[in-house]
């Protein structure tokens, strides 16, 4: 029995983002998906730079036992390069970006995964994430501390513990081999997707839209439709016999680059001038506005209601201090001594009591508490999100946060 596959890849910037970060592949070995970060001169570099590593990858010389060594070298090789990118040019520091690759070598795919991008299978009509998220949020999910439903709704969801960027150290994917069944069909997505469209959306569209390239064209659609405050990449993938295939019907041979690693990589959405994009452009107007609110605490890649509230909320409390009110200010001030966040105090991680902002000399935010653990024994990237701040809804919430930080300390040590 002989195996191929039939692919499409889509990619687009979405309704909020000025530039799109994301990178994709897809031909008839290599299926990939890379989400980037580290802001607008660092995401769609770092990005680009893993499919760059990976594409060569895609041809028919890998047998059934070296795939996953493939895959490792060049990822390896796009982190090292990632390195040097970063210490030539400071601009780049903190860039980094998600993986997740499918490699297909005679009837197995070998699969390769680090960060928040998902691999979703679709066999006999059911649909499985087959990745695993490497997300603050998942972890406690994965420990019990929290259910899947509540880690959707998490201030944290987007804090990544493992990512392909600047940080010195061993990078650790997860590597899987799987067989090539025929009518298998793979979704490769970044959070653009399936931060928007719930499963059971996703799911149906892909059992009852059987053309792979108007598939992949819902799927952005539904992205587009549901908002899409972030750059939206989808990689299709379908399993087929190529013997019983008929006349005509042969799997492509063309690759396809899509996202900032193309030539039109600054096209503009496709998302039209519809009710979606009118509520996203207004968004995101609203909070180039909030000039007086704090830098983005998390992962720029992943905006959401739930922290534009809490920017909103500071903002308005800012006002109220700054403009003098009387009681109104003071009212203003008492609501800032009632939030939290994560931040460093003296090379250590501490909670703070307030809000990350001052108003001349006086800083609206004391130090509570100081975790015995040192900010420079974490992961790279997480000591990145600390100097941005991490907020907590409550001081409860801060603690457990900063037992969860101090876990991932003990583990890189």
């Amino acid at each position: 029995m002989t195996i191929a596959l039939r692919y499409a890849a889509r990619s687009d910037v979405g309704l909020v983002r000025a530039n799109n970060q994301d990178s994709a592949y897809a031909g008839p070995h290599l299926l990939v998906v890379a989400d980037g970060m580290g802001g607008h001169a660092g995401g769609d570099v770092a990005s680009s730079v893993a499919v760059a590593h990976l594409a060569p990858l895609d041809d028919e010389a890998h047998g059934p036992d070296d795939v996953l060594a493939e895959l490792t070298r060049a990822l390896t090789s796009a982190h090292d390069e990632l390195l040097a990118r970063a210490e030539e040019n400071p601009e780049l520091s903190g860039l980094g970006t998600t993986v997740t690759a499918l490699l297909r070598s005679g009837n197995k795919l070998a699969m390769a995964h680090i960060g928040d991008s998902r691999a979703y299978l679709l066999r006999d009509g059911e649909l499985t994430q087959v990745s695993t998220d490497h997300t603050f949020v998942q972890h406690l999910v994965n420990t019990g501390k929290i259910t899947a439903e509540e880690a959707e709704r998490h201030p944290q969801r987007s804090v990544l513990l493992r990512v392909l960027g600047d940080f010195d150290m061993d990078i650790l994917p997860d590597m899987s081999v799987r067989e090539a069944v025929p009518g298998d069909r793979w979704l490769l997505c970044s959070d653009g997707l399936s931060g928007v469209v719930s499963h059971d959306t996703m799911a149906h569209t892909l059992r009852t839209e059987r053309d792979i390239d108007a598939c992949a064209d819902h799927l952005v659609a539904l992205a587009l439709r549901g908002g899409a405050p972030d750059n939206v990449t989808v990689v299709l993938g379908d399993v087929v016999e190529v013997d019983t295939l008929p006349d005509g019907a042969a799997p492509g041979t063309t690759s396809h680059i899509v996202g900032a690693a193309a030539l039109d990589r600054h096209r503009p959405t496709v998302g039209g001038a519809g009710a979606a994009a009118r509520a996203a452009e207004h968004a995101a107007s609203v909070r180039a506005a909030e000039s007086a609110a704090p830098p983005e605490p998390l992962d720029e890649d992943e905006p959401t209601p739930r922290r534009t509230g809490r920017r909103i909320a500071w903002a308005v409390a800012l006002l109220l201090v700054l403009g003098g009110l009387g009681a109104a200010g003071w009212w203003g001030y008492g609501w800032t001594q009632q939030q939290y966040f994560l931040g460093v105090d003296d090379g250590r991680i501490a909670v703070f009591r307030g809000i990350p902002q001052s108003i001349g000399s006086f800083e609206l935010s004391h130090v509570v508490e100081i975790s015995d653990t040192r900010v420079t024994d974490l992961p790279g990237y997480v000591q990145d999100r600390l100097d941005q701040t991490l907020p907590a809804d409550s001081l409860e919430d801060a603690r457990a946060t900063v037992d969860e930080l101090e876990l991932q300390a003990d583990g890189a040590t």
